[in-house]
């Protein structure tokens, strides 16, 4: 090669894109070295729907205080195993950050001004396999949309009557009929009653959140009505049955809430009661028989039925209930 080929501009210009390309790719290798996170900007993390109880507290604490005093919720609290932890409030209320923020209360679920359906199912998250929640939508409060914070106060603490009295008194805002009945001269002991120490309560004999007997009545083993929960000396089987205790309920005779009849029966007199079914049985042997019969109503010994026929729920010796 000669001085003068050396030299020609086209092999300088060469020289030159060579070097250049060197020190491009250098810089290059160098920039793919540095870590991602400097290469792309960090994702944004989303807020959090959730304020937390303590949020509550600023507008609201004279109910989070007697909550957490006094009411058993306040332990979701601290139970991580439901996923509540320090969010006990809204496990019912639902997210509260936009409300905390607004204090708007459209912005936070109440469940006394939700549908009952709504709150039904609020509660129903944590108690719906609880045996007293058994058959619930087939209950009449079901049926007629009663929802649970209609009888149920999660906020405020109870009061400081005795606890029958208080569930007494709450049924009776709606079953005032029932309140009424109780007035007449022979009840069940309620709590205004004659036993105030041993009162009794309306869950007693009912099943308020629903029963597969009518009327909410609670059951016992085995299905049994819970009239024999105190009265198990009716329970059965009888060698000699009274066919009414066996295939019907209790109230086909017995009036619970009230009557004028020692018995508490249906009717005042036991003889009207009986002729219900026995009237028009053959008069040779039967109430109400044509005279002279050997029941016959005109002797006032033939009145009372219960004075022979004294095992009348049932017997093991005698037919027809004599003892």
């Amino acid at each position: 090669m000669t001085a003068a080929e050396a030299s020609s501009p086209s092999r300088i210009a060469v020289q030159l894109a060579a070097a250049l390309l060197v020190i491009c790719s250098a810089g290059w290798a160098q920039e793919a070295q540095k870590p991602a996170a400097e290469a792309a900007p960090a994702a944004s993390t989303p807020a959090s729907p959730y304020a937390g109880s303590e949020a509550c507290m600023g507008c609201h604490e004279d109910i989070y205080n007697n909550f957490f005093k006094r009411n058993r919720h306040a332990a979701i609290d601290k139970d991580k195993r439901r996923g509540w932890e320090t969010r006990v409030c809204e496990s019912c209320h639902g997210p509260a950050a936009k409300h905390a923020e607004s204090a708007d209360p459209a912005n936070i679920f109440n469940p006394k001004k939700g549908t009952p359906s709504q709150t039904d199912k609020t509660c129903l998250k944590c108690h719906t396999n609880q045996p007293s929640h058994v058959g619930r939508v087939m209950s009449g409060h079901g049926r007629n949309q009663v929802a649970c914070a209609s009888c149920h106060s999660v906020h405020t603490p109870p009061a400081m009557a005795p606890r029958a009295m208080r569930i007494n008194e709450q049924c009776a805002t709606c079953h005032m009929d029932m309140r009424a009945q109780f007035q007449k001269p022979h009840t069940h002991f309620l709590a205004q009653k004659q036993q105030p120490n041993q009162p009794m309560a309306c869950t007693d004999c009912h099943n308020p959140h629903g029963s597969f007997l009518s009327k909410n009545i609670g059951q016992t083993i085995g299905g049994e009505p819970g009239c024999l929960k105190c009265h198990s000396d009716k329970r059965g089987p009888f060698a000699y049955e009274h066919a009414p205790v066996r295939l019907e309920s209790c109230t086909t005779c017995h009036e619970p809430h009230g009557s004028t009849n020692p018995r508490m029966l249906t009717r005042s007199n036991v003889t009207q009661l009986c002729l219900e079914c026995h009237a028009n049985l053959n008069s040779g042997a039967a109430l109400g028989g044509i005279p002279p019969a050997f029941h016959d109503l005109r002797s006032a010994r033939f009145r009372n039925c219960t004075i022979c026929h004294q095992k009348i729920h049932g017997s093991h010796v005698s037919k027809a209930l004599l003892r």
